[in-house]
């Protein structure tokens, strides 16, 4: 314990900005601890009692977090706002999971609403079916740009400078003996992706799991989203594919339908 905290301190002292403690403070809250206590924060930053209270109190000050006496700090009002914020202006939610209800009842499979965010990929959404056995894609995780059907259908539709980008960024790394880690290899793939309009992924993030993505797009066409559907895959047998990936395009297509006439 003493060395992991060693370490995770040296770590915290090479960025030394405000702005960098404010947000390593803030990225301490998480299910399992909604309280902090001054000295737990001084003791996870790797700084005096003094100094970490200082940081705390800025923030206070600011409104994102605010004090619980006698147990600590929660997270306060402003970042419930800024949340709200960043729901609205997405705005794609409300919208998508009607449809990604729809197209969990006809496949009978969990449905991913995702975006890209540089080099990886957020999930937004998650619609769940009634099976046993869940798979750990939940809302909030973030996942690799170069692995998985939802990933490979955002980076699809990149600009070359993009996938470029993305690709030195990220580094494609490998997570199962099928994950694509060859930038050319990857390149070949994005291309035949766009042409068919769809991505169908076995075991290339998760060993067992298949993924069927179609691309969602705004009001002037652009790519901003990926519905997809993750299953385990001797659920989904090899001449069942093809229905799949007809039912994930329709839900996208409904999807965009639906982003067009809010946007207009």
């Amino acid at each position: 314990m003493t060395g992991q905290r060693s370490t995770r301190a040296s770590g915290y002292r090479e960025r030394n900005s405000t702005a960098d403690r404010a947000l390593d403070i803030l990225l301490l809250f998480d299910d399992s601890r909604l309280v902090l206590s001054g000295q737990e924060v001084a003791d996870q930053l790797g700084v005096s009692r003094s100094t970490g209270y200082r940081y705390l109190q800025s923030l206070v000050n600011s409104g994102f977090i605010e004090e619980q006496r006698p147990a600590g700090y929660r997270l306060g009002p402003r970042v419930f706002e800024l949340a709200r914020l960043a729901r609205k202006g997405v705005g794609l939610s409300e919208v998508a999971r009607p449809v990604m209800r729809e197209l969990v009842e006809q496949v009978g499979e969990a449905a991913l609403l995702t975006r890209r965010t540089g080099a990886t990929v957020v999930c937004l959404e998650r619609e769940e079916t009634d099976h046993p056995v869940r798979l750990s894609y939940e809302r909030g995780h973030v996942l690799p740009i170069n692995a998985g059907a939802a990933a490979l259908v955002l980076l699809a539709w990149a600009s070359d400078k993009e996938i470029t980008e993305v690709i030195e960024q990220s580094g494609l790394p490998r997570f199962t003996g099928a994950t694509v880690t060859d930038a050319d290899v990857l390149r070949e793939r994005l291309a035949e992706i766009k042409a068919s309009g769809v991505a169908v992924t076995r075991g290339e993030l998760d060993a067992d799991v298949l993924g069927v993505a179609a691309p969602i797009r705004d009001e002037n066409g652009d790519v901003v989203a990926a519905v997809s559907i993750a299953a385990l895959s001797h659920r989904v047998p090899e001449e069942r594919v093809p229905e799949v990936a007809s039912a994930v395009e329709a839900a996208a297509a409904a999807i965009t339908a639906r982003l067009t006439v809010v946007a207009s």
